[in-house]
Protein backbone atom coordinates (compact mmCIF):
# COMPACT_ATOMS: atom_id res chain seq x y z
CA UNK A 1 0.00 0.00 0.00
CA UNK A 2 2.61 2.15 0.81
CA UNK A 3 4.92 1.70 -2.22
CA UNK A 4 1.58 2.23 -4.64
CA UNK A 5 1.08 5.71 -3.36
CA UNK A 6 4.86 6.87 -3.28
CA UNK A 7 3.87 5.83 -7.35
CA UNK A 8 1.83 8.26 -7.56
CA UNK A 9 2.63 10.85 -4.96
CA UNK A 10 6.36 10.90 -8.21
CA UNK A 11 3.01 10.90 -10.89
CA UNK A 12 1.43 13.57 -9.17
CA UNK A 13 4.77 15.84 -9.28
CA UNK A 14 6.09 14.98 -12.08
CA UNK A 15 2.53 16.16 -13.84
CA UNK A 16 2.64 19.54 -11.71
CA UNK A 17 6.07 20.02 -12.61
CA UNK A 18 5.88 19.59 -16.37
CA UNK A 19 2.50 21.87 -16.08
CA UNK A 20 4.75 24.70 -14.22
CA UNK A 21 6.98 24.38 -17.46
CA UNK A 22 3.94 24.76 -19.98
CA UNK A 23 3.19 27.55 -18.11
CA UNK A 24 5.78 29.53 -18.41
CA UNK A 25 7.05 28.74 -21.93
CA UNK A 26 3.91 30.13 -22.98
CA UNK A 27 2.91 32.85 -20.55
CA UNK A 28 2.13 35.00 -23.09
CA UNK A 29 -0.57 32.90 -24.62
CA UNK A 30 -1.43 32.28 -20.85
CA UNK A 31 -1.96 36.25 -20.50
CA UNK A 32 -4.63 35.71 -23.75
CA UNK A 33 -7.04 33.85 -21.51
CA UNK A 34 -10.36 35.07 -20.63
CA UNK A 35 -9.83 37.95 -18.38
CA UNK A 36 -12.81 36.81 -15.80
CA UNK A 37 -10.60 33.38 -15.75
CA UNK A 38 -7.53 35.19 -14.97
CA UNK A 39 -8.98 37.64 -12.22
CA UNK A 40 -10.65 34.41 -10.47
CA UNK A 41 -7.27 32.69 -10.13
CA UNK A 42 -5.26 35.50 -9.49
CA UNK A 43 -7.88 36.66 -6.49
CA UNK A 44 -7.32 32.94 -5.40
CA UNK A 45 -3.36 33.49 -5.15
CA UNK A 46 -3.86 36.65 -3.91
CA UNK A 47 -5.51 34.75 -0.59
CA UNK A 48 -3.24 32.00 -0.30
CA UNK A 49 -0.28 34.47 -0.72
CA UNK A 50 -1.37 37.17 1.62
CA UNK A 51 -0.35 34.53 4.23
CA UNK A 52 3.55 34.29 2.91
CA UNK A 53 3.94 38.02 2.79
CA UNK A 54 7.72 38.11 3.80
CA UNK A 55 8.42 38.05 7.87
CA UNK A 56 12.48 37.89 6.95
CA UNK A 57 13.09 41.49 7.65
CA UNK A 58 16.75 43.14 6.59
CA UNK A 59 19.01 43.26 9.37
CA UNK A 60 20.51 46.82 10.00
CA UNK A 61 23.50 47.30 11.45
CA UNK A 62 23.74 50.07 14.55
CA UNK A 63 25.21 52.99 14.14
CA UNK A 64 25.20 53.28 10.67
CA UNK A 65 22.76 54.70 7.84
CA UNK A 66 21.96 53.29 5.03
CA UNK A 67 19.57 55.98 4.06
CA UNK A 68 21.78 59.32 3.77
CA UNK A 69 24.01 58.86 1.52
CA UNK A 70 21.78 57.10 -0.95
CA UNK A 71 21.31 58.90 -4.50
CA UNK A 72 23.34 61.20 -6.43
CA UNK A 73 26.23 62.68 -4.39
CA UNK A 74 25.19 66.49 -3.44
CA UNK A 75 27.31 69.48 -4.45
CA UNK A 76 29.65 71.01 -1.86
CA UNK A 77 27.33 73.47 -1.77
CA UNK A 78 24.89 71.42 -1.19
CA UNK A 79 26.76 69.63 1.41
CA UNK A 80 27.87 73.08 3.14
CA UNK A 81 23.94 73.98 3.35
CA UNK A 82 22.96 70.27 4.63
CA UNK A 83 25.61 70.77 7.85
CA UNK A 84 23.78 74.11 8.31
CA UNK A 85 20.33 72.90 8.72
CA UNK A 86 21.48 69.91 10.67
CA UNK A 87 23.27 72.32 13.41
CA UNK A 88 20.37 74.14 13.66
CA UNK A 89 17.73 71.93 14.73
CA UNK A 90 20.39 69.75 16.92
CA UNK A 91 18.83 68.86 19.95
CA UNK A 92 20.60 68.67 23.38
CA UNK A 93 20.80 65.27 25.00
CA UNK A 94 20.97 63.78 28.46
CA UNK A 95 24.78 63.23 29.71
CA UNK A 96 26.51 59.84 28.70
CA UNK A 97 24.98 57.21 31.19
CA UNK A 98 27.29 54.31 32.86
CA UNK A 99 23.96 52.41 33.81
CA UNK A 100 20.86 51.84 31.66
CA UNK A 101 17.72 54.48 31.44
CA UNK A 102 16.09 54.63 35.42
CA UNK A 103 12.37 55.88 34.93
CA UNK A 104 12.49 57.79 38.32
CA UNK A 105 15.53 59.49 37.10
CA UNK A 106 13.52 60.92 34.17
CA UNK A 107 11.52 64.04 33.37
CA UNK A 108 8.22 64.06 35.82
CA UNK A 109 5.58 66.40 34.44
CA UNK A 110 3.73 66.03 37.72
CA UNK A 111 6.69 66.85 40.01
CA UNK A 112 7.43 69.79 37.42
CA UNK A 113 6.35 72.83 38.03
CA UNK A 114 6.63 76.75 35.87
CA UNK A 115 5.63 79.91 37.18
CA UNK A 116 5.04 83.46 35.50
CA UNK A 117 7.38 86.14 35.96
CA UNK A 118 6.55 89.61 36.87
CA UNK A 119 7.14 92.11 34.24
CA UNK A 120 9.60 95.47 35.26
CA UNK A 121 6.62 96.89 35.90
CA UNK A 122 5.46 94.42 38.80
CA UNK A 123 2.73 92.23 38.00
CA UNK A 124 1.10 94.41 35.19
CA UNK A 125 0.85 93.65 31.62
CA UNK A 126 -0.44 95.19 28.61
CA UNK A 127 -0.94 94.15 24.85
CA UNK A 128 2.63 94.40 23.02
CA UNK A 129 4.54 93.12 26.57
CA UNK A 130 5.93 89.71 26.28
CA UNK A 131 4.75 87.20 28.96
CA UNK A 132 7.50 84.58 30.44
CA UNK A 133 6.39 81.67 32.16
CA UNK A 134 9.49 79.45 33.86
CA UNK A 135 9.70 76.01 33.87
CA UNK A 136 11.24 74.07 35.98
CA UNK A 137 11.58 70.24 35.29
CA UNK A 138 11.71 67.42 38.16
CA UNK A 139 12.42 64.03 37.40
CA UNK A 140 10.19 61.01 39.39
CA UNK A 141 11.51 61.41 42.63
CA UNK A 142 10.97 65.21 43.01
CA UNK A 143 14.26 65.87 42.07
CA UNK A 144 15.00 69.21 39.85
CA UNK A 145 16.54 68.10 36.79
CA UNK A 146 19.67 69.96 35.78
CA UNK A 147 20.36 69.47 32.16
CA UNK A 148 17.70 70.40 29.09
CA UNK A 149 17.04 68.53 26.42
CA UNK A 150 12.65 67.87 27.16
CA UNK A 151 10.22 68.37 24.54
CA UNK A 152 7.67 70.87 25.85
CA UNK A 153 4.87 72.85 23.82
CA UNK A 154 3.40 76.32 25.52
CA UNK A 155 0.61 77.79 24.37
CA UNK A 156 -1.58 80.82 25.89
CA UNK A 157 -5.20 80.91 25.21
CA UNK A 158 -8.40 82.37 26.19
CA UNK A 159 -11.77 80.48 25.88
CA UNK A 160 -13.66 83.61 26.61
CA UNK A 161 -12.22 85.23 23.40
CA UNK A 162 -11.60 82.23 21.52
CA UNK A 163 -8.70 83.57 21.35
CA UNK A 164 -5.08 81.05 21.31
CA UNK A 165 -1.38 81.42 20.49
CA UNK A 166 1.61 79.02 20.43
CA UNK A 167 4.81 80.10 22.54
CA UNK A 168 7.98 79.87 21.96
CA UNK A 169 10.73 77.72 24.45
CA UNK A 170 13.81 78.57 25.24
CA UNK A 171 15.68 75.61 26.74
CA UNK A 172 18.30 77.09 29.03
CA UNK A 173 20.18 73.50 29.36
CA UNK A 174 20.33 73.07 32.77
CA UNK A 175 16.61 71.88 33.81
CA UNK A 176 14.94 75.11 33.05
CA UNK A 177 12.97 76.32 30.39
CA UNK A 178 11.29 80.53 29.43
CA UNK A 179 8.17 79.63 27.47
CA UNK A 180 7.99 82.97 25.56
CA UNK A 181 4.11 84.92 24.92
CA UNK A 182 3.73 87.79 22.80
CA UNK A 183 0.36 89.49 24.10
CA UNK A 184 -1.71 89.94 21.69
CA UNK A 185 -5.41 90.36 23.15
CA UNK A 186 -6.86 92.27 25.73
CA UNK A 187 -8.96 90.38 28.80
CA UNK A 188 -7.58 87.02 30.18
CA UNK A 189 -4.77 84.90 29.20
CA UNK A 190 -4.07 81.97 30.56
CA UNK A 191 -0.64 80.07 30.25
CA UNK A 192 -0.15 75.96 29.25
CA UNK A 193 2.81 73.84 29.36
CA UNK A 194 2.92 70.73 28.46
CA UNK A 195 5.87 67.97 28.39
CA UNK A 196 5.67 65.91 25.20
CA UNK A 197 8.49 64.11 25.80
CA UNK A 198 11.85 63.44 28.07
CA UNK A 199 14.82 64.51 27.46
CA UNK A 200 15.92 60.97 27.86
CA UNK A 201 12.79 59.77 25.38
CA UNK A 202 14.21 62.18 22.67
CA UNK A 203 17.17 60.41 22.94
CA UNK A 204 15.46 57.22 22.37
CA UNK A 205 13.77 58.84 18.88
CA UNK A 206 16.88 60.16 18.18
CA UNK A 207 18.59 56.27 18.05
CA UNK A 208 15.71 54.95 16.27
CA UNK A 209 15.87 57.79 13.83
CA UNK A 210 19.35 56.92 12.77
CA UNK A 211 19.59 53.43 13.26
CA UNK A 212 16.21 52.15 12.53
CA UNK A 213 15.24 53.67 9.15
CA UNK A 214 13.45 50.18 8.60
CA UNK A 215 10.92 50.48 11.51
CA UNK A 216 8.09 51.16 8.57
CA UNK A 217 8.42 49.14 5.81
CA UNK A 218 6.77 48.72 2.82
CA UNK A 219 6.07 46.10 -0.11
CA UNK A 220 5.42 46.01 -4.01
CA UNK A 221 3.53 43.37 -5.68
CA UNK A 222 5.05 42.16 -8.80
CA UNK A 223 2.80 40.12 -11.60
CA UNK A 224 2.91 38.67 -14.78
CA UNK A 225 -0.49 37.21 -16.31
CA UNK A 226 -1.49 35.03 -13.12
CA UNK A 227 1.75 34.83 -11.21
CA UNK A 228 2.49 37.21 -8.65
CA UNK A 229 5.34 37.55 -6.29
CA UNK A 230 5.10 40.15 -3.12
CA UNK A 231 8.56 41.37 -1.84
CA UNK A 232 10.00 44.21 0.46
CA UNK A 233 10.85 47.47 -0.81
CA UNK A 234 12.54 50.85 1.33
CA UNK A 235 14.88 53.44 0.60
CA UNK A 236 17.63 51.84 2.10
CA UNK A 237 17.61 48.27 1.68
CA UNK A 238 21.28 46.36 2.61
CA UNK A 239 22.36 45.01 -0.65
CA UNK A 240 24.24 42.67 0.73
CA UNK A 241 21.51 39.87 1.56
CA UNK A 242 19.14 39.74 -1.40
CA UNK A 243 19.40 41.00 -5.50
CA UNK A 244 17.61 44.26 -5.57
CA UNK A 245 15.42 45.99 -8.23
CA UNK A 246 16.63 49.55 -8.58
CA UNK A 247 13.47 52.14 -9.09
CA UNK A 248 16.20 55.55 -8.48
CA UNK A 249 14.01 58.60 -10.26
CA UNK A 250 16.06 58.95 -13.46
CA UNK A 251 15.27 63.14 -12.71
CA UNK A 252 16.17 63.78 -9.21
CA UNK A 253 18.09 60.56 -8.25
CA UNK A 254 15.89 59.85 -5.53
CA UNK A 255 16.38 56.44 -4.64
CA UNK A 256 14.01 53.06 -4.18
CA UNK A 257 14.48 50.33 -3.64
CA UNK A 258 12.62 46.57 -3.69
CA UNK A 259 14.17 43.13 -3.45
CA UNK A 260 13.98 41.43 -6.65
CA UNK A 261 11.13 38.54 -6.84
CA UNK A 262 12.49 34.96 -6.92
CA UNK A 263 10.85 34.35 -10.64
CA UNK A 264 9.85 37.65 -12.18
CA UNK A 265 11.43 40.97 -13.33
CA UNK A 266 12.11 44.02 -12.02
CA UNK A 267 9.85 45.26 -14.85
CA UNK A 268 6.69 43.67 -13.63
CA UNK A 269 5.68 45.54 -10.69
CA UNK A 270 2.49 46.42 -10.16
CA UNK A 271 2.06 48.35 -6.73
CA UNK A 272 3.38 50.06 -4.00
CA UNK A 273 2.22 49.55 -0.74
CA UNK A 274 3.17 50.14 3.51
CA UNK A 275 4.04 47.07 4.65
CA UNK A 276 3.57 47.71 8.10
CA UNK A 277 5.58 48.57 11.37
CA UNK A 278 8.58 46.66 13.28
CA UNK A 279 7.71 45.95 16.71
CA UNK A 280 9.59 45.53 19.90
CA UNK A 281 11.73 48.28 18.96
CA UNK A 282 13.21 49.33 22.58
CA UNK A 283 14.01 47.54 25.84
CA UNK A 284 11.37 47.24 28.79
CA UNK A 285 13.33 50.23 30.55
CA UNK A 286 13.05 52.38 27.53
CA UNK A 287 9.39 51.31 26.80
CA UNK A 288 8.77 52.79 30.17
CA UNK A 289 9.58 56.47 28.60
CA UNK A 290 6.63 56.30 26.65
CA UNK A 291 3.35 55.99 28.65
CA UNK A 292 0.57 57.75 27.94
CA UNK A 293 -1.29 59.62 30.71
CA UNK A 294 2.71 59.25 32.46
CA UNK A 295 5.17 61.27 30.16
CA UNK A 296 3.62 61.55 26.99
CA UNK A 297 1.94 64.87 26.64
CA UNK A 298 0.93 65.21 29.97
CA UNK A 299 0.61 69.06 31.43
CA UNK A 300 2.88 70.97 33.78
CA UNK A 301 1.22 72.81 36.50
CA UNK A 302 1.69 76.38 37.74
CA UNK A 303 2.99 76.87 41.24
CA UNK A 304 1.18 79.96 41.37
CA UNK A 305 -1.62 81.65 39.27
CA UNK A 306 -1.42 80.18 35.77
CA UNK A 307 -3.43 83.26 34.26
CA UNK A 308 -3.49 87.42 33.85
CA UNK A 309 -5.62 89.76 32.92
CA UNK A 310 -3.81 91.94 29.67
CA UNK A 311 -4.56 95.61 29.76
CA UNK A 312 -4.47 97.98 26.74
CA UNK A 313 -1.56 98.99 25.07
CA UNK A 314 0.19 101.66 27.31
CA UNK A 315 0.17 105.29 25.76
CA UNK A 316 3.76 105.90 26.70
CA UNK A 317 4.82 102.58 26.07
CA UNK A 318 8.95 102.01 24.75
CA UNK A 319 9.93 99.03 22.53
CA UNK A 320 12.48 96.88 25.15
CA UNK A 321 14.83 94.96 23.34
CA UNK A 322 14.48 90.74 24.21
CA UNK A 323 17.17 89.08 25.98
CA UNK A 324 16.23 86.06 24.29
CA UNK A 325 18.10 85.04 21.51
CA UNK A 326 15.94 84.27 17.97
CA UNK A 327 18.21 81.13 17.10
CA UNK A 328 17.48 79.70 20.36
CA UNK A 329 13.48 80.05 20.12
CA UNK A 330 12.18 76.71 18.46
CA UNK A 331 9.57 78.74 16.42
CA UNK A 332 8.42 82.32 15.68
CA UNK A 333 5.06 83.33 16.72
CA UNK A 334 3.22 83.46 13.00
CA UNK A 335 -0.41 84.53 14.16
CA UNK A 336 -3.27 83.64 16.65
CA UNK A 337 -7.01 83.03 17.21
CA UNK A 338 -9.71 85.46 18.19
CA UNK A 339 -12.97 84.45 17.91
CA UNK A 340 -12.16 81.41 16.53
CA UNK A 341 -10.64 82.92 13.67
CA UNK A 342 -6.68 82.79 12.40
CA UNK A 343 -5.17 86.20 12.11
CA UNK A 344 -1.30 85.46 10.55
CA UNK A 345 1.06 87.86 11.66
CA UNK A 346 2.98 87.72 8.17
CA UNK A 347 1.15 90.40 6.30
CA UNK A 348 -1.53 88.48 4.84
CA UNK A 349 -4.85 90.03 5.63
CA UNK A 350 -6.96 87.43 6.58
CA UNK A 351 -10.79 87.06 4.80
CA UNK A 352 -13.74 85.13 5.96
CA UNK A 353 -14.79 82.75 3.12
CA UNK A 354 -18.10 81.88 4.81
CA UNK A 355 -20.24 80.78 1.62
CA UNK A 356 -19.80 78.86 -0.63
CA UNK A 357 -20.20 81.37 -3.38
CA UNK A 358 -17.10 83.50 -2.27
CA UNK A 359 -15.02 80.70 -2.70
CA UNK A 360 -15.91 79.76 -6.30
CA UNK A 361 -15.73 83.94 -7.18
CA UNK A 362 -12.60 83.41 -5.73
CA UNK A 363 -10.85 80.31 -7.66
CA UNK A 364 -12.69 81.45 -10.83
CA UNK A 365 -10.83 80.35 -14.06
CA UNK A 366 -7.96 78.85 -11.57
CA UNK A 367 -6.85 75.45 -11.67
CA UNK A 368 -5.35 74.65 -8.62
CA UNK A 369 -2.76 71.46 -8.22
CA UNK A 370 -2.51 70.05 -4.52
CA UNK A 371 0.47 67.61 -3.99
CA UNK A 372 1.37 65.92 -0.71
CA UNK A 373 0.25 63.95 1.83
CA UNK A 374 -3.22 63.19 3.13
CA UNK A 375 -3.07 66.25 5.10
CA UNK A 376 -3.16 68.27 2.00
CA UNK A 377 -5.51 65.94 0.98
CA UNK A 378 -8.17 67.06 3.33
CA UNK A 379 -8.12 70.49 1.44
CA UNK A 380 -9.15 68.79 -1.33
CA UNK A 381 -12.08 67.14 0.48
CA UNK A 382 -12.72 70.40 2.26
CA UNK A 383 -13.51 72.58 -0.96
CA UNK A 384 -15.05 69.57 -1.77
CA UNK A 385 -17.99 69.35 0.45
CA UNK A 386 -18.16 73.14 0.86
CA UNK A 387 -18.14 73.71 -2.48
CA UNK A 388 -21.66 71.93 -4.14
CA UNK A 389 -20.86 73.28 -7.66
CA UNK A 390 -17.20 71.79 -7.62
CA UNK A 391 -17.92 68.19 -9.17
CA UNK A 392 -15.57 65.28 -8.97
CA UNK A 393 -14.76 63.35 -11.80
CA UNK A 394 -14.26 59.61 -11.41
CA UNK A 395 -11.22 58.60 -12.30
CA UNK A 396 -11.29 55.21 -10.73
CA UNK A 397 -8.70 56.04 -8.11
CA UNK A 398 -8.52 53.99 -4.98
CA UNK A 399 -10.15 55.54 -1.80
CA UNK A 400 -7.92 57.91 0.64
CA UNK A 401 -4.84 57.45 -2.08
CA UNK A 402 -6.01 59.27 -5.41
CA UNK A 403 -5.60 61.29 -8.23
CA UNK A 404 -8.38 62.70 -7.95
CA UNK A 405 -10.21 65.67 -9.69
CA UNK A 406 -13.10 67.60 -9.37
CA UNK A 407 -14.14 70.46 -12.03
CA UNK A 408 -16.77 73.26 -12.15
CA UNK A 409 -17.41 73.67 -15.67
CA UNK A 410 -19.44 76.77 -15.14
CA UNK A 411 -17.15 78.53 -13.26
CA UNK A 412 -13.85 77.29 -15.40
CA UNK A 413 -12.18 76.24 -11.76
CA UNK A 414 -10.42 72.43 -12.05
CA UNK A 415 -9.05 71.37 -8.64
CA UNK A 416 -6.51 68.19 -8.69
CA UNK A 417 -4.82 65.83 -5.59
CA UNK A 418 -1.76 63.60 -6.28
CA UNK A 419 0.35 61.99 -3.36
CA UNK A 420 3.83 62.33 -3.49
CA UNK A 421 6.24 59.52 -4.64
CA UNK A 422 7.93 57.03 -2.30
CA UNK A 423 8.17 56.86 0.79
CA UNK A 424 4.57 57.18 0.97
CA UNK A 425 2.72 54.97 3.81
CA UNK A 426 -0.86 54.75 1.48
CA UNK A 427 -2.43 50.92 1.37
CA UNK A 428 -1.70 50.49 -2.22
CA UNK A 429 -0.66 52.88 -5.03
CA UNK A 430 -0.63 51.71 -8.47
CA UNK A 431 3.62 51.85 -9.07
CA UNK A 432 2.55 54.42 -12.75
CA UNK A 433 0.96 56.74 -10.65
CA UNK A 434 3.97 57.28 -8.01
CA UNK A 435 5.19 60.60 -9.00
CA UNK A 436 8.09 62.65 -7.74
CA UNK A 437 6.61 66.38 -6.94
CA UNK A 438 9.76 68.11 -8.28
CA UNK A 439 8.78 66.47 -11.55
CA UNK A 440 5.13 67.24 -11.66
CA UNK A 441 6.19 71.00 -11.22
CA UNK A 442 8.15 70.62 -13.98
CA UNK A 443 5.23 69.31 -16.22
CA UNK A 444 3.43 72.34 -15.06
CA UNK A 445 2.85 75.87 -17.18
CA UNK A 446 2.25 77.93 -14.50
CA UNK A 447 0.82 81.67 -14.09
CA UNK A 448 -1.33 83.72 -12.60
CA UNK A 449 -4.43 81.28 -12.55
CA UNK A 450 -2.31 78.55 -11.12
CA UNK A 451 -2.35 77.45 -7.72
CA UNK A 452 0.32 75.14 -6.17
CA UNK A 453 -0.22 73.83 -2.77
CA UNK A 454 2.42 71.49 -1.57
CA UNK A 455 2.66 69.41 1.78
CA UNK A 456 5.21 66.68 2.41
CA UNK A 457 6.03 65.79 6.12
CA UNK A 458 4.33 62.94 7.77
CA UNK A 459 5.93 60.01 6.03
CA UNK A 460 9.58 61.05 6.32
CA UNK A 461 9.83 60.85 10.10
CA UNK A 462 11.07 56.97 9.62
CA UNK A 463 14.09 58.64 7.83
CA UNK A 464 17.29 60.72 8.65
CA UNK A 465 16.62 63.94 8.44
CA UNK A 466 19.35 64.12 5.35
CA UNK A 467 16.70 61.93 3.65
CA UNK A 468 14.06 65.21 4.02
CA UNK A 469 16.86 68.00 3.10
CA UNK A 470 17.22 66.03 -0.22
CA UNK A 471 13.75 65.68 -0.97
CA UNK A 472 12.91 69.36 -0.11
CA UNK A 473 16.01 70.02 -2.35
CA UNK A 474 14.24 68.96 -5.59
CA UNK A 475 11.15 70.25 -4.81
CA UNK A 476 12.80 73.71 -4.50
CA UNK A 477 14.53 74.05 -7.17
CA UNK A 478 11.73 72.89 -9.38
CA UNK A 479 9.40 75.65 -7.48
CA UNK A 480 11.97 78.61 -8.81
CA UNK A 481 12.07 76.95 -12.09
CA UNK A 482 8.29 76.99 -12.21
CA UNK A 483 8.70 80.69 -10.98
CA UNK A 484 11.14 82.10 -13.43
CA UNK A 485 9.41 80.77 -16.38
CA UNK A 486 5.85 81.69 -14.67
CA UNK A 487 6.07 84.24 -12.10
CA UNK A 488 2.65 84.76 -11.13
CA UNK A 489 1.91 81.24 -10.15
CA UNK A 490 1.08 80.96 -6.63
CA UNK A 491 3.27 78.41 -4.58
CA UNK A 492 1.28 77.66 -1.19
CA UNK A 493 3.34 75.33 1.63
CA UNK A 494 1.48 73.75 3.97
CA UNK A 495 4.29 73.10 7.46
CA UNK A 496 3.39 69.95 9.56
CA UNK A 497 1.02 69.80 12.42
CA UNK A 498 0.80 68.42 15.83
CA UNK A 499 -1.03 65.11 16.43
CA UNK A 500 -2.34 62.88 18.71
CA UNK A 501 0.28 60.66 20.56
CA UNK A 502 0.38 57.04 22.38
CA UNK A 503 3.67 54.81 23.03
CA UNK A 504 3.29 53.49 19.55
CA UNK A 505 2.75 56.05 16.99
CA UNK A 506 5.25 58.27 18.88
CA UNK A 507 8.06 55.88 17.60
CA UNK A 508 6.98 56.58 14.17
CA UNK A 509 5.28 60.40 14.07
CA UNK A 510 6.47 61.35 17.28
CA UNK A 511 5.92 65.43 17.39
CA UNK A 512 9.85 65.90 17.60
CA UNK A 513 10.28 64.30 14.22
CA UNK A 514 7.82 66.56 12.87
CA UNK A 515 8.89 69.45 14.54
CA UNK A 516 12.86 68.57 13.46
CA UNK A 517 11.29 68.38 9.51
CA UNK A 518 9.14 71.58 9.87
CA UNK A 519 12.22 73.67 10.91
CA UNK A 520 14.07 72.35 7.71
CA UNK A 521 11.23 72.79 5.54
CA UNK A 522 10.98 76.81 7.13
CA UNK A 523 14.49 77.48 6.76
CA UNK A 524 14.98 75.63 2.86
CA UNK A 525 12.15 77.76 1.85
CA UNK A 526 12.49 81.17 3.57
CA UNK A 527 12.73 83.73 1.35
CA UNK A 528 11.12 82.20 -1.46
CA UNK A 529 7.97 83.74 -3.15
CA UNK A 530 6.14 80.93 -1.31
CA UNK A 531 3.39 81.30 1.34
CA UNK A 532 3.29 79.17 4.22
CA UNK A 533 0.45 77.78 5.98
CA UNK A 534 1.73 77.59 9.46
CA UNK A 535 -0.18 74.45 10.59
CA UNK A 536 2.21 73.84 13.42
CA UNK A 537 0.98 76.83 15.17
CA UNK A 538 -2.74 76.47 14.11
CA UNK A 539 -2.76 73.35 15.74
CA UNK A 540 -0.79 74.13 19.09
CA UNK A 541 -2.74 77.55 19.54
CA UNK A 542 -6.06 76.12 18.79
CA UNK A 543 -8.28 73.84 21.75
CA UNK A 544 -9.19 71.50 19.79
CA UNK A 545 -6.64 67.96 20.65
CA UNK A 546 -4.12 67.34 18.47
CA UNK A 547 -4.57 65.00 15.27
CA UNK A 548 -2.94 64.13 12.43
CA UNK A 549 -6.21 65.33 10.35
CA UNK A 550 -7.40 68.05 12.07
CA UNK A 551 -10.73 69.08 12.32
CA UNK A 552 -12.42 71.19 10.39
CA UNK A 553 -12.58 73.87 12.59
CA UNK A 554 -8.39 74.49 11.71
CA UNK A 555 -9.07 73.15 8.19
CA UNK A 556 -11.36 76.23 7.18
CA UNK A 557 -8.87 78.53 8.74
CA UNK A 558 -5.99 76.88 6.46
CA UNK A 559 -8.38 77.00 3.73
CA UNK A 560 -9.52 81.17 3.94
CA UNK A 561 -5.76 82.00 4.63
CA UNK A 562 -5.28 80.48 0.91
CA UNK A 563 -7.63 82.14 -0.21
CA UNK A 564 -6.76 85.36 1.39
CA UNK A 565 -3.78 85.70 -0.47
CA UNK A 566 -5.45 83.83 -3.77
CA UNK A 567 -7.84 86.79 -3.49
CA UNK A 568 -6.66 89.70 -1.16
CA UNK A 569 -8.78 92.52 0.30
CA UNK A 570 -9.14 95.22 -2.16
CA UNK A 571 -9.72 98.69 -1.16
CA UNK A 572 -13.07 98.55 -2.43
CA UNK A 573 -14.05 95.40 -0.31
CA UNK A 574 -12.05 97.30 2.79
CA UNK A 575 -14.79 100.36 2.53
Amino acid sequence: MCRNLSKYALIFLFLALSGIIFLLRNIHTVENWNCHTISALYQLQSRIQSSFIPVNLPTFHHNRTFCAHLGQKPSPEDELEERYLLDSIAWPGPPPRTSPIVLRQTSDPVHSLFAILPTKEGREWHVGDQLEALVQMHDFQGRPKHYGGDFLLARLHSPEFGAGLAGKVLDHGNGFYSAMFPLLWVGSAQVEVTLVHSSEAVAVLRRLREERPDRVFFKSLFRLGFLSETTLCNMCLPPDQQPLCNYTDLYTGEPWYCYKPKVLGCDTRINHAKGGYLKHLLTNKEALLFQSGVNIKVRIHASGPDRINVLPPRKDRVEVESSVKPEAIQLATSGYYYEESWRPLNGVIMRQFNESSAITQCLKNKVIYMYGDSTVRQWFEHLLAFVPELKEFDLHSPKNVGPFMAVDSTHNILLKYRCHGPPIRFSTVIASELRYISNELDGLSGGPNTIVVLSIWAHFSTFPVEVYIRRLRHIRRAVLRLLDRAPGTIIVIRSANLQALDPEVSLYNSDWYSLQLDEVLRAMFKGLNVLLVDAWQMTLAHHFPHALHPPPAIIKNMIDMLLSCVCPETKKSQQ
